[in-house]
């Protein structure tokens, strides 16, 4: 009986697989090339953003200020191109301003002992203020001639692929093998898992719980930057949307257990896949924001429900404030 059994990433890719089937059949302009492409993008930057969530999960945290991470510092480049400097001291500037925001993250979280939610709540909204009050002269960052030529980072196509894809898929394979070839790696599914045990066993528990939350500051600015050549600009209001929400979707969705210790890169691309999908279905069928929010909720509020039953959390363990 036991061959008969499903777990989540198998449930979850079926629903997606009959969803996108539905849509393809009864929803008009859905399986289009134009719309192809456009769910294309949209589902390589929301799994990019997947991926630093994971890592995050499964070290038994959350990173709210994600979306932060992907406008501030990329609107950064655009702008700083635009006013004269060169592309790739931009960049490097953006790199560096992402480095100290994911330490900041780190140490408040590790070291400073605030929770998670909390410390990335308040340096995400941190971060956005400083953005839309000094540095970006508009809420919507242009494209500029100095960038001329980096929008290939998302609107071109390598062996017929787009390369937005190209990055998502490369973005997948650089974290797969973080987190299951590499020391680094085996620690954050410890941490996650037992982080008292993790400690106990001469684990850096703190360092890597900053290392953490830099490597997820990094990928959230790399989905800032494909965002950005996908659209030639950078609206950086983006981070007043609901984008968290469907990226913490992707996640809980795909299976990475809330929890920790769980989960990996396959579990972010099934969950995006779905989510995509889903969020793509409803806007060509002109379902309002307000309605868009209320499936959103409902399929989070159950996909947290379900995942507090396939992953419990062992009290015992969870010693948040000893890692």
């Amino acid at each position: 009986m036991k061959r008969f059994r499903f777990n989540q990433q198998e449930i979850v890719f079926a629903v997606f697989a009959l969803l996108f089937l539905v849509f393809s059949i009864f929803l008009n302009g859905f399986l289009t090339a134009e719309n192809m492409l456009t769910l294309l993008q949209n589902v390589a930057v929301l799994g990019i953003l997947g991926l630093a969530m994971a890592i995050v999960v499964i070290g038994r945290g959350i990173d709210i200020s994600l979306i932060a991470a992907l406008a501030v510092p990329p609107g950064l480049v655009l702008q700083m191109v635009q006013n004269g400097h060169s592309l790739p001291f931009s960049l490097l500037i953006a790199v560096l301003l992402t480095i100290a925001f994911g330490l900041v993250n780190g140490w408040l979280i590790a070291y400073a002992e605030v929770p998670s939610l909390f410390a990335t709540l308040a340096t995400g909204l941190l971060l956005a203020g400083l953005g839309q009050a000094a540095l970006f002269e508009l809420d919507v960052v242009q494209w500029s001639a100095g960038m001329n030529g980096f929008e290939r980072l998302g609107q071109g196509t390598i062996l017929g692929i787009p390369t937005s894809i190209v990055m998502f898929a490369i973005a997948c394979i650089v974290v797969a093998f973080l987190l299951r070839q590499t020391r680094w790696g085996a620690y954050i599914y410890a941490i996650g898992d037992n982080p008292y045990a993790a400690r106990v066993t001469g684990i850096p528990s703190r360092p890597i719980v900053v290392l953490q939350y830099v490597v997820a500051a990094l990928i959230g600015c790399f989905a800032g930057l494909v965002m950005a050549a996908s659209v030639n600009s950078m609206p950086t209001r983006v981070f007043n949307s609901t984008l968290i929400y469907d990226v913490i979707l992707v996640v809980v969705l795909g299976g990475i257990g809330l929890s920790g210790g769980r989960g990996g890169v396959l579990n972010v691309v099934i969950g995006t896949l779905l989510i995509g999908t889903m969020l793509n279905g409803m806007t060509i069928m002109d379902i309002s924001y307000a309605g868009q929010n209320l499936i959103k909720g409902v399929v989070l509020l159950l996909a947290v429900i379900t995942d507090s039953f396939l992953n419990p959390r062992n009290e015992e363990t969870a010693q948040q404030g000893d890692i």
